[in-house]
């Protein structure tokens, strides 16, 4: 068995952090392009509800509680959410999820529109 170098273990550990960085982003481009499936669950105790809304910007209606969530797609194809646009997440149904994780039994209140 060859010796383990310290140059061997330094290229190892840059291929396999490459890899990590690689894998997120291969996934985010991976649902970019593809509209996201409507759901209807209850999560945590509050009810949290989503569905495309057509439109010409394949935009996407997500409510917790019957409250609407305003969701944005980023250009990287993750979602984030007004309660936590600084944590994106791959699905509008994880914005709903993390949005009631971080409302900690709060309730939504309406975003305003202007």
């Amino acid at each position: 068995m060859p010796e383990l170098t310290r140059r061997t273990a330094l290229t190892a550990t840059a291929a396999l952090a490459a890899g990590a960085v690689a894998a997120p982003r291969a996934a985010a481009e991976e649902h970019h392009h593809a509209s996201p499936d409507s759901f209807d669950e209850v999560y945590r105790g509050r009810r949290i509800q989503g569905r495309p809304t057509g439109g010409h910007h394949g935009g996407y209606r997500v409510t917790v509680d019957g409250v609407e969530l305003h969701v944005m797609r980023n250009a990287d194809g993750t979602w984030i959410s007004v309660v936590s646009h600084y944590d994106p997440v791959p699905t509008p149904r994880a914005a709903a999820r993390a949005a009631v994780d971080e409302l900690q039994g709060a309730r939504l209140l309406p975003f305003p529109a202007n």
